[in-house]
């Protein structure tokens, strides 16, 4: 009887499985229990059911291509691969080629598939999105004509700002041909000029809220000149539509809130602007008004009507102490004046005509000496009162000591 090493028996049942073509390319339905990432990428798990277990891996380059969402514990899958067997361990496994969610875990497949294929393309790209305007006239709504989110929306624009017009495209929101009149109604409504689309319905299922997954909402709502706020579902429910829209709200009740700004709110701001403008109009009034007294003050220091009026004062007072100055100097001169007659007048010829004396004159010339006048010249003799013309009839020359 032959023996044989384990390596060898292994390797003989690895080649037994890999000749099999069954086992070459099987599809295999299971849940997945077990999963771990490696460091490497490769993923590591088991697929089971009812009746058991099969361990699995797959190779991270299978990953990149083959498994389109993230591989978690629970999830009802399908997977395409091949079984092989590990000699080292000496076990068989399945390994993937690709992976897919099962039911409504291929919606999940689905929608991560059109996610990264959209992004891709830019639709979900930020810088793209449009600002909504802050105080619209017109808002469009494309939800269900009957049902909570239409009432949900009516009673916030009515409470938040009575007059904005709302214009309701009544659009199914759920079931076959809903992604169409989704489309259709955010294509009418841009053409209508309204100010913000509002497109929105209550929660439900993934399947439920399909509609607004649809390629086709995303693209409509991509190409919309108007702005579109998307509330689909409630808070925890995401969908495409979310990330292609301008904004995003939580639920339809807040994507009105988002879309029709509270007109008690804007009003208490306006009075609030309006005060703090009165209030600065007041400070920018008192300010100006000092200026203008100081300015007035300095006018009226500077005003050439009163700068005249100054200098016809302080020409008076010079007019005044030049005509005092003079009037002094005049006395002084008038009082030196006479003092000067009065020597003068002591001094003058004719002062002393006075008690008897007089002023004899012959040719016109004053007479000192008698040598100079003859006997019979005429002689001019003036005195106080007047001239005394005379002929000279002798003359008596004395000695003079």
């Amino acid at each position: 009887m032959a023996v044989y090493s384990v390596g060898q028996v292994n390797k003989y049942i690895k080649n037994i499985i890999t000749q099999d073509y069954m086992l070459r390319n099987l599809s295999i339905q299971g849940e997945v229990s077990n999963c771990k990432y490696h460091s490497l990428g490769h993923i590591y798990f088991s697929l089971k059911d009812a009746t058991g277990s099969i361990p699995a891996m797959m190779f991270q380059s299978d990953a990149d291509a083959g498994l389109k969402f993230r591989l978690e514990n629970g999830q009802s899958v399908i997977v395409t691969g091949n079984v092989g067997v590990f000699e080292r361990d000496g076990r068989y496994q399945l390994y993937a080629r690709t992976i897919r969610l099962q039911g409504v875990g291929a919606l999940y497949e689905e929608f991560e598939r059109l996610k990264y294929q959209l992004n891709e393309e830019g639709l979900f790209d930020p810088d793209n999105r449009k600002p909504i305007p802050k105080y619209p006239k017109k808002v469009g709504i494309v939800t269900a004509k009957t049902g909570a989110a239409i009432q949900d929306i009516m009673n916030v624009a009515r409470r938040r700002n009575p007059y904005v017009q709302l214009i309701l495209y009544p659009a199914k929101v759920q079931g076959e041909g809903a992604a169409d009149t989704i489309v259709r109604g955010i294509q009418v409504l841009d053409q209508l000029g309204v100010d913000t689309i509002i497109i929105g319905r209550g929660g439900g299922s993934i399947e439920e809220l399909w509609a607004f997954n649809e390629e086709k909402v995303v693209r409509a709502i991509y190409a919309a000149q108007t702005p579109i706020v998307s509330g689909v579902g409630h808070e925890v429910d995401i969908t495409l539509s979310d990330y292609a829209a301008d904004l995003r709200a939580p639920t339809p009740s807040a994507a009105c809130e988002l879309a029709i700004p509270d007109m008690s709110h804007t009003m208490e701001r306006l009075r609030g602007m309006e005060r703090a403008l009165a209030n600065c109009m007041d400070n920018k009034l008192a300010l100006a008004k000092a200026s203008l007294i100081t300015l007035d003050t300095k006018l009226a220091t500077a005003n050439p009507v009163a700068r005249l009026e100054q200098q016809k004062q302080y020409l008076a007072s010079l007019y005044d102490s030049i005509q005092n100055s003079m009037n002094r100097k005049f006395d002084a001169m008038k009082h030196r004046f006479m003092l000067l007659a009065t020597r003068l007048d002591g001094a003058s010829p004719t002062a002393k005509l006075t008690n008897g004396f007089g002023y004899v004159e012959a040719d016109g010339k004053p007479l000192s000496d008698v040598a100079k006048v003859r006997v019979g010249e005429q002689i001019i003799v003036t005195v106080q009162s007047g001239k005394i013309y005379a002929t000279v009839s002798d003359v008596d020359a004395k000695e003079i000591l």
